[in-house]
């Protein structure tokens, strides 16, 4: 009767998974080694067995085995001179299988880099790079070169001397696979300017860039470190390649068209770093367009390549206008529409085209139209509900660049598009808070609907589900929820500003408000700003319970030292001066609270602030407390005497022109108080 292959893992029977593990702590050395050779070829390309055997703890049984072989020594004696060319020694041969086999577990599978380094087998590896047999130092070189392409593997010391050392004996060995681990180490383990700049003063960027007329291994191998290397470093690559680049940068070049799919996207890949980093490289047309066609090539590559090249398109393009005009020109949109219509495309490739789509549809128009042209918006939202978190992040992130289209949002399409709010509305109770925020930034794009639609987004609670997550424990979920419903209530009616004061306290607001979180704060305030703009109604609300929202608005003024919380904080003081007559004196008594002492300290700092955007705010407010009303006359009396308006004289040639205008406009609208 045949059985499931995860059954055969729990069997104790004879040859089973059970058996093979157990034979690994065999007393007979054949059959140790048997057994060794057998794990080793059934976990190849099966990450399934690879973790069955991790289960069972074959890892530290392997690693014990290698262990107990290096401390015999025997492994390490050279071969006798009789032997025949490649025949290895009984203990070398332990050495060989069981090193093979660790990297095995390690290949391509985290959970088998995590095991082989629990079981203290790395040192174990280092070891066999000093074995006077070349095949023992070969195995050795290729398991640790598999432990060092994962993210999991110990960061190596560059810093240290004797660690350098040993690395550039690593890069100018003979043997391939070495110099491939001493170029892999680089990539993994250069991060810091520092490192950087070790890498170039011990020529070791000169050896890799000499690699690159090496193997297909070393070219790979080399062009990862190289990349290493140059990420966001314009010293070092400006100093190691000269002014115009000449032969590092033409070596690198040059393997954009070379016949390996993988070393053409890995120098593309170390371009755009060398491009990112400084303005001095890749910055001609011509450049520009060649990598564009040369990563949408590789996007056809069914591989590992196909998986990866969306990835670096995406970093090729992000944020960059002139990129997504030569990508659009050169048909991305619709090469990564394709990519997204294939059968069982591959999640991590499927998450690449969604984000380099995003990308692209970040700052242009035109491509947000090719975008929606291409009817993408409902297999779009159809990902949004994909089984793999990734992914539904992936799709939210590409819904929130192309929501940025001003002019969808004025004809309400995606607001209308009930399919996709009910999605969206599904992922704010999302188990992942990485999904709810990436969610939230969507919803806060759709709720700045300048037509009437936002009734089916109330309609489908998802108002109360973005009060329930202004309650979340998470600063970053609370923060969006705030801002989405800060764009809601964008030119919203009353109807929806009371909608938002029911289902939200004064008592609540007023916490957001004073949170420990500087983009809650700031959020919290602009909510508020956006909910007193307008109706003398809708700003009354914050005089409810003893005006605790005001109040809390004052306490920031006066203590929060971050100039965004203050802004929206002086702007919600603005709108509220735009009442009536208790508003207006509310806020007078707010800034002024004892007479003939002067205005509170902030409001004064907030005038003569360096930042241009405090000072138009400021004079905003005094411009709305000023304007044409009973006690009108009055307040200007005041800013007179308390010395408001003589610092406003001294504002009329501000360098800023909307601040020079609006103080004109002051000085104007109270021009009968003294001689200006």
């Amino acid at each position: 009767m045949p059985t499931t292959a995860s059954a055969s893992f729990t069997s104790g029977a004879d040859g089973g998974p059970t058996s093979l593990v157990a034979r690994l702590s065999s007393g007979d050395p054949d059959v140790k080694l048997r057994a060794l050779r057998e794990v080793k070829n059934q976990i190849i390309g099966s990450k399934t067995k690879k973790l069955g055997y991790i289960k069972l703890g074959a890892v530290p049984r392997v690693a014990s085995i290698l262990s107990a072989a290096i401390a015999d020594g025997d492994c390490f004696q050279p071969a006798p001179a009789a032997s025949p060319r490649g025949m290895l020694g009984y203990s070398s041969n332990v050495v060989v299988q069981s090193a093979a086999a660790l990297g095995s577990f390690a290949c391509g599978f985290d959970e088998g880099v995590q095991a082989v380094l629990a079981a203290g087998a790395l040192p174990l590896l280092v070891r066999l790079l000093d074995h006077p047999d070349d095949k023992v130092v070969d195995v050795g070189a290729r398991s640790l070169k598999m432990i060092y392409q994962s993210e999991f593997a110990p960061k190596y010391e560059i810093l240290e001397r004797k660690s350098l050392e040993f690395l550039v004996s690593l890069l100018n060995r003979e043997g391939e696979n070495v110099t491939e681990l001493g170029a892999s180490i680089i990539a993994h383990s250069c991060r810091t300017v520092e490192e950087q700049k070790t890498m170039l003063e011990a020529g070791v960027l000169k050896r890799l860039v000499s690699l690159l007329d090496g193997s297909v291994g070393q070219r790979d191998a080399s062009l990862g470190s190289l990349a290493a290397a140059f990420r966001n470093n314009a010293e070092v690559i400006t100093e190691f390649m000269g002014p115009h680049g000449g032969k590092p940068f033409n070596a690198i070049f040059r393997l954009t068209v070379d016949s390996n799919p993988k070393t053409r996207l890995l120098a593309c890949q170390c371009l755009i770093v060398i491009r990112n980093a400084t303005d001095c490289y890749v910055q001609e047309l011509g450049f520009k367009r060649k990598l564009v066609t040369t990563l949408l090539e590789l996007l056809d590559d069914p591989g590992q390549v196909g998986d990866e090249c969306p990835f670096v398109l995406s970093s090729l393009v992000e944020g960059k206008e002139d990129l997504h005009k030569i990508a659009l020109e050169a048909d991305a949109m619709v090469k990564l529409r394709n990519c997204m219509d294939k059968e069982n495309v591959n999640p991590r490739r499927l998450r690449g085209v969604l984000l380099a789509l995003a990308d692209l549809c970040s700052k242009l128009e035109s491509c947000r139209s090719t975008f929606l042209s291409m009817k993408v918006l409902k297999p779009l939202t159809g990902f949004l509900n994909h089984k793999e978190e990734d992914i539904r992040i992936a799709a939210c992130t590409c819904l929130k660049n192309v929501t940025r289209s001003v002019k969808n949002l004025c004809a309400g399409y995606f607001m209308k598009n009930e399919a996709l709010v009910n999605a969206l509305i599904l992922l704010l109770t999302d188990a992942s808070e990485e999904v709810q925020v990436a969610a939230l930034g969507v919803v806060s794009n759709i709720v700045v609907d300048f037509t009437t639609h936002k009734s089916m987004f109330v309609a489908h609670e998802g108002m109360q589900q973005l009060f329930c997550l202004s309650k979340s424990m998470v600063p970053a979920v609370r923060s969006n929820a705030l801002r989405a419903l800060r764009n809601m209530t964008f030119l919203a009616d009353d109807k929806c500003k009371e909608a938002i004061y029911l289902g939200m306290t004064p008592s609540l607001i007023a916490n957001l408000i004073r949170d420990d979180e500087l983009s809650v704060k700031e959020q919290a305030l602009a909510l508020v700003r956006n909910l007193v703009d307008g109706s003398v109604g809708s700003i009354e609300q914050v005089f409810a319970d003893d005006s605790i929202i005001l109040d809390a608005v004052g306490s920031q003024l006066q203590c929060c030292p971050n100039a965004e919380v203050l802004l929206q904080g002086i702007y919600v003081l603005g709108n509220i001066a735009c009442g009536n007559e208790i508003h207006k004196e509310a806020v007078t008594c707010l800034l002024f609270p004892l007479a003939g002492r002067g205005p509170e300290p902030f409001f004064v700092n907030f005038l003569l602030s360096s930042d241009s955007r405090l000072r138009l705010a400021t004079i905003w407010v005094l411009i709305n407390l000023t304007l044409p009303s009973p006690g009108a006359l009055k307040r200007q009396e005041r800013l007179q005497n308390e010395g408001v308006l003589s610092i406003v004289r001294s504002m009329v040639n501000d360098p800023c022109l909307d601040v020079k205008i609006r103080v004109r406009t002051l000085l104007t609208q109270t021009e009968h108080f003294g001689d200006f």
